[in-house]
């Protein structure tokens, strides 16, 4: 009889997002004329950009000619044009990144996950909480220690390193998701400094950087001094350019990134990382790869940034309702997501309940992002905008029948 990875019972039952659905199915079942506005899930209903889908729609008709046909790429790590293109984004503000430092990959969240594979289930994992469940989830699987960093009200959801703690793996998201929240280029700093002290790496999830426009906060934390000698960085096309359903990004290991192996020689940890993928994953497909590289094109970066405007918008409709209204947030500023304080002390899942029933509007309780997300509540700006602007009448009425 097999054995269990039994670390994997200590996981919560069903996925967050899961047990929202199953509440959402259960109102429609007992409410089926309902309106629902659904601004829960992270993801995005924008078309993709034009000059995408043509450059998508090129690799496609490459597929079939035998002269330009593509199998395997040979490197694993994504075809050069699209690692130069990266490469040439992350310059465009002021992170030196080489080409051969990034692999490209079917998202940010698939190598979030894996990335755990290339280290040993003793070390002890630092999450800042509330988080995105995938960096607790992924160690938990393995058995791995975890201990939290405060995110709370008192620090603005930016939890700050406490020198006396030690940690071998550091999880840091800016712009936050679940929060809104953004480092400063000096506060990543000290999250660097710690890494140092503690000879330990930061994975750095960087995949609301397109969402960023206040000065003075970095787009990557290779823009920080010393970050190369510490540092995983983990971004996604999804929200950046809408590629929830095609399925791409990229993780940046700098090839100065060396961690000590158990007889003391030093361990390249990007060599460590192809050599896991290599055995486990055969690469993005050439047609989506071709859609890649055109969002860094002068034109793509152009008509994404339409779209990110668009829901900049949305986000700023649903900050000013918050100001408004009196209600505590962060977020909506450099992120896509108004991370807010819930009314009268109610419990999270408690005005999700009153939400759905009351207006029916669904966002996500802050309670299952972390403990520190108890009384809180989030909403994303991907939707509609008529959507948005009517879920937010709504959300009035609510907020002043209480």
């Amino acid at each position: 009889m097999p054995q269990l990875n039994e670390n994997f019972l200590k996981l919560e039952k069903n996925y967050l997002f899961i047990n929202i659905a199953k509440k959402i199915n259960a109102f429609k079942e007992a409410n089926p004329e309902a309106d629902i506005i659904r601004m829960g899930i992270g993801d995005v209903t924008l078309p993709i950009a034009p000059v995408v889908i043509e450059a998508m729609k090129k690799g496609c008709d490459e597929m079939g000619v035998k002269e330009t046909f593509k199998g395997y790429e040979d490197s694993g790590a994504g075809y050069d044009f699209l690692r130069e293109a990266v490469s040439g984004y992350y310059k465009s503000f002021g992170a030196d990144v080489a080409p051969e430092e990034i692999r490209i990959n079917d998202g940010a969240k698939s190598d979030c996950g894996n990335i755990v594979d290339i280290f040993g289930n003793d070390n002890i994992v630092l999450v800042t909480d509330p988080a995105y469940p995938v960096y607790v989830d992924s160690n938990l699987m393995n058995g791995r220690k975890i201990i939290y960093a405060d995110s709370n009200e008192e620090n603005g959801f930016a939890a700050m390193p406490d020198f006396g703690v030690h940690a071998d793996i550091i999880y840091l998201c800016s712009p936050n998701n679940p929060t809104g929240s953004v480092y400063t280029e000096e506060q990543l700093k000290i999250w660097i400094d710690y890494a140092k002290q503690n000879n330990a790496v930061i994975i750095y999830d960087s995949a609301y950087e397109a969402f960023i426009t206040e000065d003075g906060i970095p787009r990557s934390i290779y823009c920080v001094e010393g970050a190369k000698e510490v540092a995983i960085e983990m971004c996604s096309l999804s929200k950046t350019a809408g590629f929830t359903g095609m399925r791409c990004g990229y993780t940046v290991i700098p090839n100065e990134l060396t961690v000590k192996a158990s007889d003391g020689s030093d361990v390249s940890l990007a060599q460590l990382w192809g050599r896991r993928q290599g055995s486990k994953f055969n690469g993005v497909s050439y047609p989506v790869q071709c859609a890649a590289a055109a969002v860094f094109t002068d034109e793509g970066l152009k008509q994404i940034r339409e779209n990110i405007a668009y829901y900049q918008e949305n986000a700023r409709i649903i900050a000013d309702t918050m100001t408004e209204l009196g209600v505590k947030f962060t977020g909506g500023v450099n992120s896509p997501y108004i991370w807010f304080k819930c009314p009268n002390n109610m419990g999270s899942w408690e005005f999700f309940d009153l939400m759905l029933s009351r207006i029916a509007v669904v966002g996500t309780p802050g309670e299952g992002f972390g403990k520190n997300g108890e009384g809180w509540f989030r909403l994303t700006a991907f939707g509609d905008r008529q959507r948005t602007v009517e879920a937010m009448e709504r959300f009035k009425g609510l907020i002043k029948s209480l």
